[in-house]
């Protein structure tokens, strides 16, 4: 009888186990001492393997952030994918706006999100993951947001819905900030307003009325 236990896919299972192990480690590690203090050997310590293990599955702490960065990545594919496939993608970008607006104010997750940022600023290996990383998402919210306005009758360039991603952008991102800076602010009135701010975005003149304002 053969052992199940030593089977390809048990072996991809637990190795994949045991990279998430290393993840959340590693995600408290930086956020609990940053990315400079955060160790292999302290990272070794919370996940409860030795180094060499972890140096097994990650080169370097830039792979790990690296695996982190691609994780939320991977997030947001699944979602564009459920607003296209949605028969309302507005509809579905605007309620589906609420969990973003959770996710983002989640202190946990701002303060990982920020540490990633900061090391960015620093680290040219940390920021080509990242920008490449945020290239993906504009690309993804740019095909969404241009199916929505087209429903709408609206004809814009590629610059007019890359302006409208960055407001975005900028909408979920500066979140990561207000939770840190504001942690008892009213979550449910922001998500609604943060809705609001979508709809109004969305419902944007087109760029032949924006140039005929004074």
């Amino acid at each position: 009888m053969q052992n199940t236990d030593t089977t390809p896919s048990t072996d991809a299972s637990r190795a994949a186990a045991r990279r998430q192990q290393i993840l959340c480690a590693a995600a408290r590690c930086f956020r609990e001492h940053g990315f400079h203090g955060a160790s292999i050997a302290k990272i070794s310590a919370i996940a409860g393997m030795s180094p060499g293990h972890i140096y097994h599955y990650f080169e370097n702490k830039e792979a790990i952030i690296a695996a982190i960065v691609a994780q939320d990545l991977e997030s947001l594919l699944e979602m564009t994918a459920q607003f296209r496939a949605a028969c309302n993608v507005r509809a579905a970008l605007i309620e589906r706006a609420a969990e973003g607006v959770v996710r983002q104010l989640d202190p946990d997750a701002a303060g990982l999100k920020l540490e990633i940022v900061a090391e960015a600023a620093r680290n040219p290996r940390v920021a080509q993951i990242v920008n490449e990383a945020d290239i993906i998402c504009r690309r993804e919210l740019a095909t969404v947001i241009g199916d929505i306005r087209r429903r709408s009758g609206h004809q814009d360039s590629p610059a007019a819905i890359d302006g409208m991603v960055e407001v975005l952008a900028c909408l979920f991102e500066g979140l990561l900030q207000r939770t840190i800076r504001n942690p008892g602010l009213d979550r449910d009135k922001v998500t609604q307003r943060i809705q609001i701010a979508i709809d109004d975005l969305l419902n944007q003149p087109g760029e032949d009325a924006l140039a005929a304002r004074p």
